[in-house]
Protein backbone atom coordinates (compact mmCIF):
# COMPACT_ATOMS: atom_id res chain seq x y z
CA UNK A 1 0.00 0.00 0.00
CA UNK A 2 1.49 3.55 -1.21
CA UNK A 3 1.73 5.54 1.97
CA UNK A 4 -0.44 8.26 0.45
CA UNK A 5 -3.28 6.05 0.93
CA UNK A 6 -2.37 5.40 4.35
CA UNK A 7 -2.59 8.64 4.79
CA UNK A 8 -6.07 9.78 3.37
CA UNK A 9 -8.06 8.40 5.81
CA UNK A 10 -6.23 10.55 8.42
CA UNK A 11 -6.95 13.80 5.93
CA UNK A 12 -10.47 12.69 5.94
CA UNK A 13 -10.98 12.53 9.66
CA UNK A 14 -9.42 15.80 10.11
CA UNK A 15 -11.62 17.58 7.43
CA UNK A 16 -14.84 15.61 8.82
CA UNK A 17 -14.27 17.24 12.16
CA UNK A 18 -13.80 20.77 11.11
CA UNK A 19 -16.66 20.65 8.90
CA UNK A 20 -19.67 22.25 10.35
CA UNK A 21 -17.60 22.65 13.88
CA UNK A 22 -18.50 25.73 15.62
CA UNK A 23 -14.86 25.91 16.96
CA UNK A 24 -11.66 24.79 15.69
CA UNK A 25 -8.47 25.77 18.12
CA UNK A 26 -4.84 24.87 17.34
CA UNK A 27 -2.91 24.69 20.46
CA UNK A 28 0.74 23.67 20.52
CA UNK A 29 1.27 21.09 23.60
CA UNK A 30 4.91 21.42 24.09
CA UNK A 31 6.03 21.11 27.90
CA UNK A 32 2.78 19.49 29.34
CA UNK A 33 3.36 16.48 31.52
CA UNK A 34 1.17 13.11 31.34
CA UNK A 35 -1.06 13.50 34.53
CA UNK A 36 -1.80 17.42 33.45
CA UNK A 37 -2.61 16.18 29.88
CA UNK A 38 -5.23 13.66 31.27
CA UNK A 39 -7.18 15.73 33.32
CA UNK A 40 -6.99 18.43 30.52
CA UNK A 41 -8.40 15.59 28.11
CA UNK A 42 -10.86 14.80 30.08
CA UNK A 43 -12.36 17.65 31.13
CA UNK A 44 -12.35 18.74 27.21
CA UNK A 45 -14.21 15.13 26.43
CA UNK A 46 -16.62 16.25 29.34
CA UNK A 47 -17.54 19.62 27.47
CA UNK A 48 -17.95 18.00 24.26
CA UNK A 49 -14.65 18.66 22.31
CA UNK A 50 -12.94 16.76 20.61
CA UNK A 51 -8.91 17.18 21.18
CA UNK A 52 -6.49 15.20 19.22
CA UNK A 53 -2.39 15.40 18.09
CA UNK A 54 -1.98 15.03 14.27
CA UNK A 55 0.92 15.47 11.85
CA UNK A 56 1.43 19.09 10.43
CA UNK A 57 1.87 17.53 7.34
CA UNK A 58 -1.85 16.18 7.80
CA UNK A 59 -3.76 18.83 9.54
CA UNK A 60 -2.05 21.09 6.29
CA UNK A 61 -3.75 19.03 3.38
CA UNK A 62 -7.35 18.72 5.51
CA UNK A 63 -7.32 22.70 5.90
CA UNK A 64 -6.83 23.56 2.34
CA UNK A 65 -10.18 24.78 0.82
CA UNK A 66 -12.13 25.36 3.72
CA UNK A 67 -11.89 28.41 6.51
CA UNK A 68 -9.58 26.55 8.55
CA UNK A 69 -6.98 27.54 5.84
CA UNK A 70 -5.65 30.28 7.47
CA UNK A 71 -4.52 27.97 10.33
CA UNK A 72 -2.06 26.26 8.03
CA UNK A 73 0.24 29.28 8.67
CA UNK A 74 0.82 28.35 12.20
CA UNK A 75 1.65 24.61 11.39
CA UNK A 76 5.24 24.66 12.80
CA UNK A 77 5.95 22.76 16.25
CA UNK A 78 3.71 20.35 18.26
CA UNK A 79 0.37 21.04 17.60
CA UNK A 80 -2.72 19.40 18.09
CA UNK A 81 -6.17 20.19 17.10
CA UNK A 82 -9.25 21.03 19.38
CA UNK A 83 -12.67 20.75 17.84
CA UNK A 84 -16.03 21.50 18.89
CA UNK A 85 -19.28 21.55 17.33
CA UNK A 86 -21.83 22.77 19.79
CA UNK A 87 -20.06 25.24 22.12
CA UNK A 88 -17.78 27.98 20.17
CA UNK A 89 -15.95 29.08 23.30
CA UNK A 90 -15.50 25.52 25.23
CA UNK A 91 -12.13 24.66 23.50
CA UNK A 92 -10.50 28.28 23.94
CA UNK A 93 -11.86 28.72 27.43
CA UNK A 94 -10.71 24.91 28.52
CA UNK A 95 -7.48 25.27 26.71
CA UNK A 96 -6.44 28.99 28.37
CA UNK A 97 -6.97 27.67 31.75
CA UNK A 98 -4.40 24.63 31.30
CA UNK A 99 -2.14 27.21 29.75
CA UNK A 100 -2.25 29.39 32.81
CA UNK A 101 -0.98 26.27 34.66
CA UNK A 102 1.53 25.17 32.12
CA UNK A 103 3.32 28.28 30.31
CA UNK A 104 4.64 26.25 27.94
CA UNK A 105 1.22 25.45 26.67
CA UNK A 106 -0.07 27.93 24.52
CA UNK A 107 -3.30 28.46 21.80
CA UNK A 108 -1.68 29.48 18.67
CA UNK A 109 -4.95 30.33 16.51
CA UNK A 110 -8.52 29.18 15.67
CA UNK A 111 -11.77 29.43 14.04
CA UNK A 112 -15.05 29.94 15.15
CA UNK A 113 -18.32 29.82 13.40
CA UNK A 114 -16.22 30.69 10.18
CA UNK A 115 -13.79 33.49 11.35
CA UNK A 116 -10.06 33.56 12.07
CA UNK A 117 -8.73 34.55 15.20
CA UNK A 118 -5.11 35.33 15.94
CA UNK A 119 -3.27 33.95 19.07
CA UNK A 120 -4.66 37.15 21.21
CA UNK A 121 -8.32 36.68 19.56
CA UNK A 122 -8.41 33.01 20.55
CA UNK A 123 -7.08 34.04 23.68
CA UNK A 124 -9.85 37.03 24.24
CA UNK A 125 -12.70 34.18 23.13
CA UNK A 126 -11.08 31.81 26.12
CA UNK A 127 -12.34 34.92 28.41
CA UNK A 128 -16.05 34.26 27.53
CA UNK A 129 -18.62 32.78 29.95
CA UNK A 130 -20.12 29.61 28.88
CA UNK A 131 -24.10 29.36 26.93
CA UNK A 132 -25.43 28.37 30.15
CA UNK A 133 -23.46 30.62 32.45
CA UNK A 134 -24.73 33.57 29.76
CA UNK A 135 -28.20 32.36 29.80
CA UNK A 136 -28.28 31.91 33.94
CA UNK A 137 -26.88 35.35 33.89
CA UNK A 138 -29.60 36.97 31.60
CA UNK A 139 -32.41 35.22 33.59
CA UNK A 140 -31.07 36.80 36.60
CA UNK A 141 -31.53 39.80 35.17
CA UNK A 142 -34.91 39.36 33.87
CA UNK A 143 -36.06 37.75 37.11
CA UNK A 144 -34.48 40.96 39.72
CA UNK A 145 -37.27 43.11 39.03
CA UNK A 146 -39.69 41.13 39.53
CA UNK A 147 -37.89 39.97 42.76
CA UNK A 148 -37.95 43.57 43.90
CA UNK A 149 -40.97 44.24 42.64
CA UNK A 150 -42.58 41.59 44.58
CA UNK A 151 -40.60 42.11 47.73
CA UNK A 152 -41.50 46.18 47.53
CA UNK A 153 -45.45 44.87 47.35
CA UNK A 154 -44.26 42.30 50.37
CA UNK A 155 -43.47 45.35 51.97
CA UNK A 156 -45.68 47.02 51.74
CA UNK A 157 -48.73 44.71 52.95
CA UNK A 158 -46.53 43.75 56.15
CA UNK A 159 -46.74 47.67 57.07
CA UNK A 160 -50.63 48.20 56.58
CA UNK A 161 -50.95 45.15 58.95
CA UNK A 162 -48.32 46.67 61.13
CA UNK A 163 -50.84 49.71 61.22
Amino acid sequence: MAKVELKKPVVEEIANSIKGAAAVVLVNYKGINVEQDTQMRKELREAGVTYKVYKNTMMNFAFKGTPCEELCQHLEGTNALAVCESDATAPARILAKYAKAVPTLELVAGVVEDTYYDKAGVTALSQIPSREELLGKLLGSIQSPITNFARVLNQIAEQQQAE
